[in-house]
C-alpha cells in the first residue's frame, strides 16, 4: 500500500486491497457475513452520490466556464494565482477535490502559456488550494466523508471545526508561493513561443442550473435534517443521471471506481485486522511508552505521518478508531488533508497538476514541490492544530 502497488505487478492500491479482502475471505480469515457488515455502505453511498455530483459538473462544462472565467481579468501574476487559489479552494470545499483538479488544471495550464506565464506556481497553486479547500467541509474529500460518518459530525459541527484552518491554509499557500516564485513569474525560454488551445468543453447551462440546484439542496439536507447522508446523496446523484444531454453510461464511467474499491477493501481488511487484536496491542504498547494514540496531539501526528505514506485514506480508516473525543474527528481531517501538501505523492491532485506541467515540457522535480509544500504543509497544520486547541480551551 505504501508503494502504490506491487513490484513487477500493474496493480494499484485499490486492487491490492480488493485482493486482500478476498485472501482474508478464501483463508476464513473472516466470514463472508462479517466482511459485508464491516463495510460501511452509507459512507460508499455518500462517496458515490457526492462523486456523480461532480462529474455533473464537469460534463455540463461549469468548471471550464469558470475557469476561464477567472483567467480573463487581466491582472497581476499575485492577483491571478490568489484568483486560481480561492477558485480551486472553494471548488474542492463543495465538491471532491480530485475531480476539481481534472478539470480546472488544463484551463488554468493553456491561460499561463498563452499570457506568457510560468505555470509552475500556478499548478502547484492549484495542487495546495485543492488540498486546503477540501478540508473545510466533510464534502470535501473522502477521508472527511469516512470521519464525519464514523463520528457522527453534523455539517456544521465540521465545518466550524475546519473552515477557518482551510481558509489560513489557502493564504499560506498563496503567500509562499508568492514568495519562491516572485522572480519566476515569466514563461520559460524554451516554450516562450508556443500557444496552446483551450479546451473544448461545450457549456450548458441549464446542466449547470441543474447540478448547482441539487448541491444547494444536498447541502441543505446535510445542514437542515437528520436524514441519512448517503440515501440524500445518492439519490441527488440518480436525479442527476437522469438528462436528455449526455448518456449516463459516461456519467458513470467518469466515476472513480479505483476510490469506490479501495474504500470497500480497506473496509474488510480493517474489520479483519480488529479481530486479530494486534492494533489495540500495538497502541497499548505505544500508550505505555508515552505515545498514546487516543491522546490528541500523537493522533494528529501519526495522522499526518501515515498519510504521506500509506495515503490518507487508508490511515484514516486506520486511526479512527482510535478518535475518543468531538476534537479528534476535526483534527484528523485537518492532519490528513493538508499533510498531502508536503510532497507530490501526498495527493491524487498533486500528480495531477506535475503530469499536467510535464506535457508542456516543465519539470516540476520531487524537490521543486518539496521546496514549498514542506512549509505551506507545516505552517498550515501548527495554525489548524492551534485553532481546534482555541476552540476546546473555550469550549471548556
Amino acid at each position: 500500500m505504501m508503494l502504490g502497488g506491487i513490484p513487477y505487478l500493474k496493480v494499484n492500491r485499490a486492487a491490492i486491497a480488493l485482493i486482500g479482502a478476498v485472501i482474508l475471505i478464501a483463508w476464513h480469515l473472516i466470514s463472508p457475513a462479517n466482511a459485508v457488515s464491516s463495510v460501511d455502505f452509507e459512507t460508499l453511498a455518500l462517496l458515490f452520490g457526492l462523486m456523480l455530483i461532480s462529474v455533473q459538473f464537469d460534463m455540463c462544462g461549469l468548471y471550464t466556464e469558470i475557469s476561464r472565467f477567472v483567467g480573463n481579468f487581466k491582472v497581476s501574476p499575485p492577483v491571478f494565482l490568489a484568483l486560481v487559489t480561492a477558485l480551486a479552494g472553494i471548488l474542492s470545499a463543495f465538491l471532491t477535490n480530485d475531480v476539481v483538479a481534472v478539470a480546472i488544471t488544463p484551463v488554468i495550464l493553456s491561460i499561463c502559456i498563452n499570457r506568457k506565464l510560468n505555470p509552475v506556481p500556478f499548478m502547484l497553486g492549484i495542487a495546495f488550494a485543492t488540498n486546503s479547500g477540501a478540508i473545510a467541509t466533510f464534502v470535501g474529500s473522502p477521508q472527511n466523508m469516512l470521519i464525519a460518518e464514523k463520528l457522527q459530525l453534523s455539517f456544521v459541527s465540521f465545518f466550524t471545526y475546519t473552515a477557518v484552518p482551510s481558509v489560513l491554509a489557502l493564504i499560506t499557500g498563496w503567500a509562499i508561493l508568492v514568495y519562491f516564485y516572485r522572480k519566476s513569474w515569466d514563461l520559460p525560454d524554451s516554450i516562450i513561443n508556443t500557444r496552446m488551445k483551450l479546451p473544448e468543453v461545450l457549456f450548458m447551462k441549464s446542466e449547470s442550473v441543474k447540478g448547482l440546484v441539487t448541491i444547494v439542496m444536498v447541502i441543505g439536507y446535510f445542514i437542515f435534517t437528520s436524514d441519512d447522508r448517503g440515501i440524500v446523496a445518492i439519490t441527488a446523484g440518480a436525479f442527476l443521471l437522469m438528462n436528455a444531454h449526455y448518456k449516463s453510461q459516461e456519467m458513470i464511467e467518469k466515476v472513480d471506481w479505483n476510490l469506490l474499491i479501495l474504500f470497500f477493501g480497506l473496509f474488510i481488511v480493517n474489520g479483519a485486522m480488529n479481530t486479530t487484536g494486534i492494533p489495540q496491542s500495538i497502541v497499548e504498547t505505544l500508550g505505555r511508552h508515552g505515545f498514546d494514540l487516543h491522546e490528541s496531539v500523537p493522533l494528529f501526528i501519526t495522522t499526518a505521518v501515515l498519510s504521506d505514506i500509506v495515503s490518507n485514506v487508508p490511515s484514516v480508516m486506520l486511526l479512527l478508531p482510535y478518535a475518543s473525543d468531538q476534537f479528534s474527528g476535526p483534527l484528523m481531517a485537518i492532519a490528513s488533508g493538508l499533510s498531502s501538501n508536503l510532497i507530490v505523492i501526498g495527493s491524487l491532485a498533486n500528480i495531477i497538476v506535475v503530469d499536467a506541467v510535464a506535457s508542456r515540457g516543465l519539470k516540476i522535480s520531487f524537490w521543486e514541490f518539496a521546496k514549498s509544500g514542506i512549509p505551506v504543509s507545516i505552517i498550515s497544520m501548527l495554525i489548524g492544530a492551534a485553532w481546534i486547541y482555541l476552540i476546546a480551551v473555550f469550549a471548556r
